[in-house]
């Protein structure tokens, strides 16, 4: 499974690093400006979104902290930003593994960039009319981050990531073999089959699902790639499963780091869960009007 993420991660972080070096993630964030606009925000904020899609959540916080002290924003407006961030991010990655397991890239980013949009809007609007959150931003804590430039550097922060995916990855096989032989697994699919039978979720795919919404889409796509490999799934609940995993996920550690930052649980929690569920329910809906050959023609890979 390691070996499975690294060949997606390795040359999509060479890629990353190029665009870096040749500031086109700057182009990116000058495209996205208006978009920002239409959301509340100010259109530098265009580089962070920018950033996080293509690199990942640290790298826009770090975006952010260089240009937050030239423009000052509000907690609704950083309340917005962060969720947005929070389901439209790594895409390289993400979106790699998802067409890996089986669904279409270009579908999945048009839901996530949609959907992290359409909440941005609805956010600024609940916020701007409710005058809720509107106070200056003030950021009690700032990370500490050190960027070294050289080469050097970044190949050995990449060699860290890679070992700790390894580790996360042992675990979490770890973790679900123990479930399994103590029949926990059982009893979370009985739970929750209620929940995910209304989202039209599949009970064999529930724990993995499980997982992608509480550490990431990369660890619960991989461990979807592995279960599929070793029994059969219905494509229908690999899509759907990525919807939902891709507009809410790990909901634990980056939540803590966003809220960390200044963003509002009420968006980057609350209305983030929520809207995450409702979304993938209308998608269910919707393509359960398509046929068979409509679904692998416009949303699934054979």
């Amino acid at each position: 499974m390691s070996l499975m993420l690294f060949k997606i991660m390795i040359p999509v972080s060479i890629i990353v690093k190029l665009l870096q070096e040749f500031n086109a993630i700057g182009y990116i964030g000058n495209i996205l400006s208006p978009v920002m606009k239409l959301v509340g925000l100010p259109g530098e904020m265009g580089l962070v979104w920018a950033t996080t899609m293509i690199a990942n959540i640290y790298g826009g916080i770090i975006a952010f902290f260089s240009l937050h002290q030239y423009i000052p924003i509000t907690v609704a407006q950083m309340t917005v930003l962060t969720t947005m961030m929070l389901i439209a991010h790594t895409f390289p990655v993400e979106l790699t593994v998802a067409r890996k397991a089986g669904v279409r890239l270009v579908p999945m980013f048009i839901i996530r960039f949609g959907c992290a949009f359409l909440l941005g809007i609805i956010l600024n609007f609940i916020y701007s009319q409710s005058g809720l959150l509107q106070q200056k931003l003030v950021i009690g804590w700032k990370p500490s981050v050190q960027v070294d430039p050289s080469l050097k550097f970044w190949i050995i922060d990449q060699l860290k990531n890679y070992g700790m995916i390894y580790i996360i990855i042992l675990s979490l096989l770890t973790l679900i073999k123990l479930l399994t032989e103590f029949g926990l697994i059982k009893v979370m699919n009985r739970t929750l089959k209620p929940v995910m039978a209304v989202l039209g979720i599949g009970e064999n795919i529930i724990p993995v699902s499980i997982i992608g919404l509480t550490l990431g889409v990369a660890y619960g796509g991989a461990l979807i790639i592995k279960e599929s490999q070793q029994h059969p799934m219905n494509r229908k609940d690999i899509f759907y499963s990525f919807v939902l995993m891709g507009l809410c996920h790990s909901i634990i550690e980056d939540s803590i780091v966003m809220i960390s930052i200044g963003g509002n649980y009420s968006g980057v929690i609350v209305a983030r869960v929520i809207f995450a569920f409702l979304m993938t329910l209308t998608i269910v809906k919707l393509t359960s009007l398509l046929s068979e050959k409509q679904m692998y023609k416009y949303f699934l890979r054979k």
